[in-house]
């Protein structure tokens, strides 16, 4: 049985993502609040009145149906193209000659891209056999779900599932496997429940691809399924969007597909549609 987690917010990521779109976010636990301040309502998302406006107030399918709506009007990229976009989306802050790897937590070169051992290459996070979409233009190339990662430790997480528990990983400090299964570190949970559940939302068997669903299970091999959801849903709540992630959403959106992923925007939607 998984040990229990405990909750970990990311107040300073939080706050430095609020400045740049100018949402007030509640003050940290350590901070005194301002007697004079009343609790401030919950904040409108900014894409809320444009982007989302025909998702607002619904639940269950129909949300998600809205959703898949929006998020399917997209520019598509070829998968050659994903190496120069990650390039971009996934930069490292502190030096713009290096991407972070998703699950090493590393910064490495953006040179260094390829597929010789200490190189990155493009890490599908929905692993491509999971529905045997392989590197096809659509789900094979959509970078809300393709990231940087280590060569060797891309290897090592294969097409697993996502699931609590295993050894931990050599390269990759925080992660552990087992035979069917992977745990990326605290800092990516979240992010790797918004992207897979992104790609629940955005493929659903329309233009040729496959239905791609979550489901609660391990071991789901080629099935155009991946779980579990109950644990990732669990990652979601545990580990919300902070600055790095809400930058990459942006950057697709102004910079390459011009679509979003709705749960990095409203993480609450996830308990909605699933």
């Amino acid at each position: 049985m998984p040990v229990p987690r405990v909750r970990r917010w990311k107040p300073l990521a939080l706050t430095a993502a609020a400045v740049l779109v100018g949402i007030t976010v509640p003050a940290t636990a350590t901070a005194t609040p301002s007697p004079t301040t009343a609790p401030a309502p919950a904040a409108v998302g900014a894409y809320d009145d444009t982007y989302y406006k025909d998702a607002l107030g619904k639940t269950g399918p129909e949300l998600k149906s809205a959703l898949h709506t929006i998020v399917s009007e997209q520019t598509k990229l070829s998968y050659a193209q994903v190496w120069d976009a990650l390039k971009t989306t996934d930069e490292d802050p502190a030096n713009s000659s290096n991407v972070i790897l998703l699950y090493s937590g590393t910064s490495r070169s953006k040179s260094s891209s390829g597929g010789d051992q200490g190189d990155w290459n493009r890490e599908h996070v929905w692993a491509k056999s999971h529905g045997d979409f392989g590197t096809t233009t659509g789900p094979g190339t959509d970078v809300h779900h393709l990231r940087p990662e280590d060569v060797t430790v891309n290897s090592i997480r294969g097409n697993k599932d996502f699931d609590n528990g295993g050894s931990a990983v050599a390269g990759a400090p925080g992660n552990l496997t087992d035979g069917d299964s992977f745990e990326p570190r605290d800092a990516v949970k979240g992010d790797v429940a918004r992207m897979i559940l992104y790609m629940a939302v955005r493929y659903d068997g329309e233009g040729g691809f496959p239905d791609l669903e979550p489901n609660d299970r391990v071991d789901n091999g080629s099935a155009p399924a991946i779980g579990r959801l109950s644990v990732l849903k669990k990652w979601s709540d545990e580990d919300p969007p902070d600055a790095f992630e809400k930058n990459r959403n942006q950057v697709i959106f102004d910079k390459f597909q011009h679509n979003r992923n709705p749960f990095i925007d409203h993480p609450e939607w996830v308990e909605e549609v699933w």
